[in-house]
C-alpha cells in the first residue's frame, strides 16, 4: 500500500487590523490618549483664576507670580497650566521664601480651573535691633519686616549674646523665650515702669533698660511671674519714684532676693 501525505498548506495570516486583540489595545490607547488629552492640555483643567485672601500688606499681583510660574508647565515639548500638575507643597515654599511677611499659607485647588489662598501675614510684637538696622519681629521669633524712621518712643531688643547676623525670614529667638520677654514686657506696663530697651546678655540673663536710665535684671529661664512680684514689692517698700534719681539696677535673678545698687555709691536721699 502507498502512502500518500496530504499536501501541506501555508496558512495565511490575518491581517494585524482583522486581530481583535488590535482593536481592543488600539481602543484602549485611544481612550487614555483622550483621558489624557482631556486633563492636562484642555482648556476645562487649565488654571484660569487665583483667589487670594488674607493679605494686607503683600500685593496679590506678587503672589499671583510665583503661583503663575510653578503652574506653567511641559508635557511632551507642549506646555500646560493643567491644574492637577501644580504641586501646592512647592508653591507654599516658595511664598514663604519669597516673602518673610507671610507666616502660613493655605491652598486650595477648586475644579477645573481655580487656585485658592488664604494668606496669615506676621504681626509685629518688639522691634529687632540687628547692628544698624531694626526689623520687625512676631510672636514666634520670626524678624520679617526692616523698618525705619523715628525710633525713639520704640521699645528695641537686641541679642548681645549672638555674633551672627540674621537676615529676613530667620528666626531670632524661640517661641518660648519670646513669651517670657512678653510676659515681662506686659508686667512692667502694669507696674508703669517706662522702658526703652531689651537686651539678651545669655541664656539666662535678660536687662531691661527703663527710660529713667536703671536697669532691671531678669532671669528669663525662672518664673517672671516671681521676679515681677519682688520687683513691685521692692519699689513699693523700698524704692518709691523719689528715690530712683540714682539707681543704677535693680537684681531679680537669684531666688527670693531682690537687691538694688546706686550709681557710684550714691545712696538716694
Amino acid at each position: 500500500m502507498r502512502n500518500y501525505r496530504k499536501p501541506y498548506r501555508i496558512k495565511k495570516k490575518k491581517p494585524v487590523y482583522k486581530n481583535r486583540f488590535f482593536w481592543l489595545i488600539s481602543s484602549i490607547l485611544i481612550i487614555v490618549a483622550g483621558i489624557f488629552y482631556f486633563l492636562f492640555f484642555s482648556p476645562f483643567f487649565q488654571v484660569e483664576k487665583i483667589i487670594i485672601s488674607g493679605n494686607e500688606k503683600i500685593l496679590k499681583e506678587d503672589i499671583e507670580k510665583i503661583i503663575s510660574r510653578e503652574a506653567e508647565k511641559e508635557i511632551f515639548f507642549s506646555p500646560t497650566r493643567a491644574i492637577f500638575l501644580l504641586d501646592s507643597t512647592k508653591v507654599k515654599e516658595s511664598i514663604l521664601n519669597n516673602f518673610p511677611k507671610i507666616s502660613e499659607v493655605e491652598i486650595n485647588k477648586k475644579l477645573p480651573d481655580i487656585i485658592e489662598l488664604k494668606i496669615i501675614e506676621r504681626t509685629g510684637v518688639l522691634t529687632w535691633r540687628e547692628g544698624e538696622k531694626f526689623f520687625l519681629i512676631d510672636d514666634e521669633g520670626v524678624i520679617f519686616e526692616e523698618i525705619t524712621g523715628d525710633l525713639a518712643e520704640t521699645i528695641k531688643i537686641q541679642d548681645l549674646s549672638r555674633s551672627s547676623e540674621l537676615k529676613l525670614g530667620e528666626k531670632a529667638l524661640n517661641k518660648q523665650k519670646i513669651d517670657k520677654i512678653l510676659e515681662i514686657k506686659k508686667k512692667l506696663e502694669e507696674l508703669k515702669i517706662p522702658f526703652q530697651e531689651i537686651l539678651i546678655i545669655s541664656e539666662e540673663r535678660l536687662n531691661i533698660k527703663t527710660v529713667a536710665g536703671w536697669e532691671i535684671y531678669f532671669n528669663i529661664q525662672n518664673d517672671i511671674l516671681w521676679q515681677a512680684t519682688k520687683l513691685a514689692t521692692i519699689l513699693e517698700k523700698e524704692l518709691p519714684p523719689e528715690k530712683r534719681g540714682n539707681l543704677e539696677y535693680i537684681e531679680l535673678r537669684f531666688g527670693n532676693l531682690a537687691s538694688y545698687k546706686y550709681r557710684e555709691n550714691q545712696a538716694a536721699d
